[in-house]
């Protein structure tokens, strides 16, 4: 069961892991952050940053250890990883890791009262799904490609990943766009005459 964190947010996990390398100050972090493309691994709101730094300061997980000054620019507080920090973090990635989560992806959501659109429009939106996921995916491989044997792939096995779940997604979703097209797929007759009596009513009012 995953533990109640004092500061449980990823973006938290994010600046731990960053100022794990070294001290720098929040405008670094997020600096350095957005250089490593940290957007496509997690929903970042970048206003919250300085919030979580002071929470995290707060709970004794990160500590001040002193200001940097570039040009005619304000001190900035420069932050490091307190043992405390440290603990937290590696705790936190053996749970992220080692320990699977239900997730409530939005597909999953809508998938569950699909039957609120025709057979035909829900075929139709579900097919350019597949489309889209399939530019994704070819963008998602030529970037993986560009970096083979340059960059670690320590470094990409979050993309490989998320490649591997475009994947799996575009896969399904086919299957099930053929299903309905070709009326196999259970409960269709159920499904398409709810919708002809919905029309049909519709007609007479």
């Amino acid at each position: 069961m995953a533990a109640r964190r004092k500061v449980g947010n990823l973006l938290a996990l994010h600046v731990l892991t960053t100022l794990y390398e070294r001290p720098m100050h929040p405008y670094e972090i997020a600096a350095e952050m957005r250089g490593r493309g940290k957007e496509q691994d997690l929903k970042i709101q970048w206003g919250s940053l300085y919030t979580v730094v002071g929470n995290l300061e707060k709970h004794g997980f990160i500590a001040a250890a002193g200001t940097s000054r570039e040009g005619r620019r304000p001190e900035r507080t420069v932050y490091s990883i307190t043992e405390a920090g440290r603990d937290e973090c590696v705790n936190w990635m053996r749970e992220l890791v080692g320990v699977p989560e239900q997730e409530y992806p939005k597909l999953r959501a809508a998938l569950s009262v699909l039957g609120v659109l025709p057979p035909d429009e829900a075929a139709y939106l579900l097919r350019k799904r597949a489309e889209i996921l399939g530019h994704q995916i070819a963008a998602e491989e030529a970037s993986l490609r560009a970096s083979d044997g340059i960059v670690p792939r320590i470094f990409t096995v979050e993309a490989e990943f998320g490649l591997a779940l475009l994947r799996a997604e575009a896969e399904w979703v086919r299957g099930l766009v053929a299903e309905i097209e070709g009326g196999t797929l259970s409960g269709m007759d159920m499904w398409r005459g709810e919708h002809e009596r919905l029309a049909r009513e519709r007609q007479e009012d």
